[in-house]
């Protein structure tokens, strides 16, 4: 075992599940070989905790930091603010100049409320959503978090989550109160909406879904949900923590020209830094008025400041532009590698948000391999790629270097049949799975 995976087994005796994020738990990664802990992170460059430094292609950070990790012109901001006293008795100024900038950006929008984390801004924007209609039912598509009124859908049967989020989840915790409220369709069927619109029309309080994260949508679907949403007076909510900023400065569903009632952004806006923000119509947003929505620490200073300063950056830079290119050069390595060593490969998702697998029965030990042998050379790589704006062409380009004697060599363990046998650990970890 390396220096980072003793120090998970110490982990997993003292904090329930290893880690604090199932997104970063290391065996659905590389079970007993992956790094685990960071001692210092610059740019897409991670030194881990056994003095190893890895260019980071990847999730980086889970998509948090889209400018880089700890880039100069954010962090000064932070640290002058830092210096200034991040909380007070009275508030920071900057959270008005960062509304302000968010309704700017989404004309749409007439209000602002804020949070810390993805999670936390959705829990948020369902409560005011139900409060704003009287109903209670959510109506939902995607990944939305961890909290009580996501996880309920399993209440009513558990394999509700099972390709939103992951299979076998059982709702412990939750309410058995709470089923029945919230009700998954899958994106694009417009089938399984109208019926669940059918039976539950005048009870649903919102339709709560991604915009666009690993599928591009049909034509007229996002048209469609925004019809119907209209035609049962039900709030529609825009998921944008993955997707916004990423294909243009803002939310992603300004593109589609699909104007929902509410929208929640996160991860990126705040370059690594917890901040996210869930606007919306007056008309909605003033229901937070009618319920109890509050926290200390949605009024510290640092968020705000670092929300700015990187929207700036975001806007000044083209950073969505660049990122597309990133990822179109990305996926182009990918499958021009791919076709070289005759290797079946399937790729999903925006540019920025690359995800991709290996279509074998045997996929996941293959995946295992690949990541196996990708942070030989010196990667920390899986099935997505999360690109950021420190990520340069030299990095692809060694990327691609390695990538050539990986593909290589797993063409020849598939068409050998010694894909397992290659393993130097188990298989990573595809589902949920308790931790012994």
């Amino acid at each position: 075992m390396n220096k980072g995976w003793r120090l998970y087994e110490r982990a997993k005796k003292i904090i329930p599940g290893g880690t604090q994020l199932f997104s970063k738990r290391p065996e659905i990664f590389l079970p007993e070989l992956w790094p685990c802990y960071y001692t210092q992170a610059k740019g897409v460059k991670v030194k881990a905790i056994d003095g190893k430094t890895y260019i980071d292609m990847s999730h980086n950070g889970v998509g948090t930091y889209i400018l880089g990790v700890a880039d100069p012109e954010i962090d000064s901001e932070v640290i002058k603010a830092i210096k200034k006293g991040t909380m007070s008795t009275l508030n920071c100024p900057e959270e008005v100049k960062l509304a302000e900038l968010l309704i700017e950006l989404h004309p749409w929008a007439e209000m602002v409320r804020f949070a810390r984390t993805g999670g936390e801004a959705m829990a948020v924007a369902v409560r005011i959503a139900r409060a704003a209609t009287g109903r209670e039912k959510i109506v939902f598509c995607g990944y939305h978090g961890w909290h009580d009124w996501y996880l309920s859908a399993n209440l009513t049967d558990e394999r509700n989550l099972n390709n939103l989020l992951l299979p076998g989840l059982e709702p412990n915790g939750v309410p058995v109160s709470l089923k029945g409220t919230s009700i998954p369709f899958e994106y694009n069927r417009t089938d399984q909406l109208d019926k669940i619109i059918e039976k539950n029309g005048n009870e649903i309080a919102a339709i709560v879904m991604e915009p666009v994260r690993s599928t591009q949508p049909q034509q007229g679907f996002l048209e469609h949900v925004r019809k119907v949403s209209k035609k049962i007076n039900c709030v529609l909510v825009f998921d944008e923590i993955t997707a916004g900023w990423r294909m243009n400065v803002g939310g992603i569903h300004l593109i589609y020209n699909i104007i929902p009632d509410m929208a929640v952004l996160g991860k990126a806006m705040g370059n690594g830094y917890p901040m996210a923000a869930i606007i919306g119509k007056k008309e909605v947003m003033e229901a937070a008025q009618k319920t109890f929505i509050s926290s200390s620490y949605w009024t510290e200073r640092i968020g705000p400041v670092a929300a700015l300063a990187t929207i700036r950056k975001i806007q000044r830079e083209n950073v969505p532009g660049y990122l597309i290119k990133i990822g179109n050069e990305f996926r182009r390595i990918l499958n021009e590698t791919a076709t070289k060593y005759g290797l079946n490969i399937k790729i999903s998702g925006i540019p920025p948000l690359t995800g991709f697998s290996f279509d074998y029965e045997n996929s996941q030990a293959i995946s295992t391999l690949f990541t196996q042998e990708m942070l030989k050379n010196g990667f920390l790589a899986g099935k997505s790629f999360y690109a950021t704006f420190s990520h340069k062409m030299e990095h692809l380009k060694k990327y691609q270097n390695a990538l050539d004697k990986v593909f290589k060599k797993i063409s020849e363990a598939i068409n050998n049949g010694t894909v397992e046998k290659k393993l130097r650990c188990p298989i990573a970890h595809s589902t949920f799975k308790r931790l012994a």
